[in-house]
């Protein structure tokens, strides 16, 4: 089957372990902004008037996951997602993600070096031993 590349991100999102901002401000990057996304995240009200250079590293995460999202994909491809998150805002990833899944009826492929929270995140791992992958349920 044949898919169309803008048709496949819609469907398909990446979010790499560093997002990329190309507009100076954080409104600029959304269709819209939900106060409440904001709040669930940990993220101040009045962000989306900020400028990108503002932001730390961990506020970038997080507001990348709300921009991936606008798209409404089935299938989120996140890659180290939660790296710069202290504890607190890795909780309130971990929460926002399994929430969006269970009420779109997607998926995720979660790349993580953190064992503990491919625990909590996931049914199914693999891991790459050897050059081989190895399954294993929780």
């Amino acid at each position: 089957m044949e898919i169309k590349a803008n048709e496949w991100r819609k469907k398909v999102a990446l979010l790499s372990a560093e997002t990329h901002w190309w507009f100076d401000s954080v409104g600029e990057h959304f269709k819209t902004l939900s106060s409440e996304n904001l709040q669930l995240l940990g993220l101040p009200g009045d962000i989306s008037t900020w400028a990108v250079s503002r932001l730390s590293s961990g506020e970038k995460q997080r507001l990348g996951l709300l921009r991936l999202l606008e798209n409404r994909p089935d299938v989120l491809l996140l890659d180290e997602p939660t790296a710069n998150l202290d504890k607190q805002n890795v909780t309130l990833f971990e929460k926002f993600v399994e929430n969006y899944l269970e009420a779109n009826a997607a998926c995720a492929i979660w790349v993580s070096h953190d064992a503990e929270q491919l625990k909590r995140v996931s049914a199914l791992q693999y891991e790459i031993i050897n050059g081989g992958l190895v399954s294993h349920v929780n």
